[in-house]
């Protein structure tokens, strides 16, 4: 079992690194590109972002490595996690809640907003810069938290 949590726990590291990569990109380049466009072309843009992201790869990265931490927050529960279990559970956690956490209850329902929004509409252009202040902000959280499971996983990796 315990070579099974640590397959788990190096593929949850990968993940988690990956994701937390994505949403610095977006963080840093992508939305401040974005923001430099006129309203309603940074919105069609963005529009057009949400609906790609949703690949199989993306999809399989960002969810695999959620369903790998559940089982991990449970090897830790059942007394199957190896030494530094703590740090295993706590990376789990943080993925779990600020990555997935925060994508469903903050960023998520913005970007549904955001696909219902019309770019050429009188509203676009206050909605555009409200939705690139927010999301951001909240993409800076999912940042954090992505850096800071990948850590906690590499500690628990290594101890």
């Amino acid at each position: 079992m315990e070579r099974l949590t640590h397959a788990l726990t190096f593929v949850a590291a990968l993940g988690s690194g990956l994701m937390a990569g994505l949403f610095f990109v977006f963080s840093v380049t992508v939305m401040a590109a974005l923001a430099r466009l006129a309203p309603a072309n940074g919105l069609a843009a963005m529009q057009s972002i949400n609906v790609v992201i949703l690949s199989g790869t993306f999809l399989s990265v960002f969810m695999g490595t959620a369903l790998i931490s559940a089982v991990l927050v449970v090897a830790w529960f059942l007394g199957w996690a190896p030494a530094g279990g703590l740090y295993l559970l706590a990376g789990s956690i943080v993925y779990l809640i600020g990555i997935i956490g925060v994508t469903m209850v903050f960023n998520v329902p913005m970007n549904d907003a955001l696909a219902a929004a019309q770019p050429e509409s009188s509203e676009a252009a206050t909605f555009w810069q409200q939705y690139l202040s927010t999301w951001t902000m909240w993409n800076h959280v999912r940042t954090i938290a992505g850096i800071g499971a990948l850590a906690l996983f590499i500690l628990a990796f290594a101890a």
